[in-house]
């Protein structure tokens, strides 16, 4: 089966280079970006401004490839892992997961913090942060042992490009 979708916008952040951007929102919180809405999309905006956190998926559009066992930024065993078990941007298809604190909406502009991704790159989707549908009690975060403080510290090192 062949699938194909479009972006709906894309980011304008000032990460123009892999070299040293957050790997994680939490790492990037310092930083605002925008998305820019394609003007057809406008519309379905509406209402966003009553959440203040949205998911971003994205398309990762400078890799080539992918890595079925990648390891991670944040393993501290260097150990390769299954992809699907990483947030890596090497997966098959490339999708980027990024939650989001939403600033505000004017017209087809997003304003964002919490910047991890680059410059230009494709929004495929957005969806809010919704606690009574996306809240878990006890998640288990599996070989990912690093602290919030390891994790927003972590820079990307160019093992992806």
């Amino acid at each position: 089966m062949k699938i194909e979708i479009s972006p709906i916008g894309y980011a304008k952040t000032h990460f123009k280079t892999l070299e040293n951007m957050p790997v994680q929102p939490l790492g990037g919180m310092e930083h605002i970006g925008e998305i820019v809405i394609d003007e057809k999309y406008k519309d379905g905006l509406k209402d966003l401004d009553g959440f203040n956190y949205i998911y971003l998926i994205y398309y990762f559009h400078k890799n080539k490839g992918y890595n079925l066992t990648p390891i991670p930024f944040n393993d501290k065993t260097h150990t390769p892992r299954g992809v699907f078990s990483t947030r890596t941007p090497v997966h098959p298809n490339h999708l980027g997961l990024s939650l989001v604190e939403l600033i505000e909406v004017n017209e087809n502009i997003i304003k964002f913090r919490g910047v991890d991704i680059l410059d230009g790159t494709p929004i495929m989707d957005i969806k809010p942060y919704i606690k009574n549908f996306d809240k878990v009690c006890n998640p288990k975060s599996g070989w990912m042992k690093s602290e919030e403080e390891e994790v927003a510290q972590k820079r990307a090192d160019g093992r992806f490009c």
